[in-house]
C-alpha cells in the first residue's frame, strides 16, 4: 500500500525559486520584514559576511522578482529604502513553518548528538 500524497506543480515557481534559493536572498527577505523597511548600509549591518556586491545584485533581482520595492526620497543627502512588497511578505510568511521545522529538527539533533555525559542524570 503507497502513501498518499498531495502532488503539486512547481511550474509556478520558475523564475522566483531562482532568485530565492540563491544564497542571502532568505535572510534579506527576513530582515527586511523584521524591521519594516532598511536602508543599504543597515541591511550590510545586520548580514553579517554579505558583501556589498552580493547584497545589491540581490536587492535588484529581488526586485525585479516583484518581491521588495525600492523607494528613493529625494533628500540631501539622498536616501533609499527597502521594504517588502505584498507578494514579499506572503513569501516571508511561508518561511515560518520552515524556520519552526529547521529550529526543531536542530534542537533534535543537539540532544541526540550530545556528549554521553549529557545523556546521565
Amino acid at each position: 500500500m503507497h502513501e498518499e500524497s498531495n502532488p503539486v506543480c512547481l511550474c509556478h515557481l520558475e523564475g522566483t525559486i531562482n532568485t530565492i534559493s540563491r544564497k542571502w536572498a532568505i535572510f534579506i527577505i527576513s530582515t527586511i520584514g523584521n524591521h519594516g523597511a532598511m536602508r543599504f548600509n543597515e541591511l550590510m549591518d545586520d548580514l553579517k559576511g554579505i558583501s556589498p556586491k552580493t547584497l545589491a545584485d540581490l536587492l535588484k533581482d529581488l526586485q525585479k522578482e516583484g518581491l521588495i520595492q525600492r523607494e528613493y526620497f529625494a533628500e540631501i543627502p539622498p536616501r533609499v529604502e527597502y521594504s517588502l512588497t505584498e507578494d514579499g511578505k506572503q513569501l516571508r510568511e511561508s518561511f515560518i513553518p520552515l524556520l519552526k521545522w529547521a529550529e526543531k529538527r536542530d534542537a533534535v539533533r543537539h540532544v541526540v548528538h550530545a556528549p554521553r555525559s549529557l545523556h546521565r542524570k
